[in-house]
């Protein structure tokens, strides 16, 4: 039972993460320690039925529940507490660090130039990402979903498999892959939508094909990430390393351009301290659960 209740709290914060652009679901899933297990269960779902659904169900049920309960929540603290909130989920996430730097603790790997040349180069990728959302991200139209076609559904199923594809991909944020798409802010609207109970229907099929996409492309990406964990484990998670290291960087990028000019008033600096370390805090210890 406890251990049932820590993966729900886990998969919530895991759809915090995809709900808020610059977070990697997958940068706090492997801090939050459960990664691996994780990408195996999905990959293996049917050898071993039982024991993967009891591990997977509650991760889920968390990530729903903070979806369709956070959207709101999330989207007042970044706009009325910017720094304090911003910070927290930067803790989150430098927290877990200890857990990567646990897996490559004597590896033969350290010692080879290309292992750091993997990590940098993914470091560089995740921060064009970024910033590319800064420089081009204004410019985008957001997608209409008001009146789709059977091509507007399929290209949202498509939307949908790329999306889970980054989501769980340590240090790439499904949410600014959406935003860059310009299916963010429509997707997070229909969200909100669905929770008034006014033209459900349409609202659960708008987002029901979207989460068809989003379970196709978990499923194919799971296979990906666990063959390159079992053939360059090592080397992955120097990669996953600056992944990690750069979506720090990431996230107050995309909370900028999301949020705009922020007062740094003593009050949220403080608030922001005390937030960081206890993101830190947070981080570490459901890791090491």
């Amino acid at each position: 039972m406890k251990n049932s209740i820590v993966l729900i709290i886990k998969g919530f914060i895991m759809g915090i993460a995809n709900v808020i652009p610059g977070v990697s679901g997958g940068t706090l899933a492997l801090t939050l320690g459960i990664y691996e297990n994780f990408i195996n269960a999905i990959s293996h779902f049917f050898t071993k039925i039982k024991e993967n659904f009891k591990f997977l169900i509650p991760i889920f049920i968390g990530m729903v529940l903070s979806i369709l309960t956070m959207s709101n929540v999330i989207d007042s603290c970044f706009k009325k507490f910017p720094i304090p909130t911003t910070l927290f989920f930067m803790g989150l996430v430098i927290g877990g660090i200890p857990l990567i730097a646990k897996k490559l603790k004597n590896a033969d790997e350290v010692k080879k130039p290309s292992s750091y040349l993997i990590a940098l180069m993914t470091f560089a990728l995740v921060m064009v990402l970024a910033f590319s959302q800064e420089i081009f991200g204004r410019g985008l139209q957001d997608a209409n979903l008001s009146n789709l076609n059977i091509i507007g559904y399929l290209i949202l199923t498509l939307v949908g498999l790329i999306a889970a594809a980054t989501m769980i991909i340590p240090g790439v944020s499904g949410s600014l892959v959406l935003m860059l798409l310009g299916y963010y802010f429509p997707v997070i609207k229909t969200i909100k939508h669905l929770t008034t109970f006014n033209n459900v229907t349409k609202d659960i099929l708008i987002l029901g094909c979207f989460g068809v996409g989003v379970l196709i492309g978990i499923v194919l990406i799971a296979k990906v990430i666990e063959f390159l964990l079992k053939k360059f484990e090592k080397k992955t998670y120097f990669g996953v390393l600056g992944f990690i290291i750069a979506s720090v960087i990431a996230i107050p990028v995309s909370v900028y351009h999301e949020v705009g000019q922020i007062d740094f008033t003593i009050i949220q600096v403080i608030a922001g301290v005390i937030f960081l370390l206890l993101g830190i805090i947070f981080g570490y210890k459901l890791g090491d659960e």
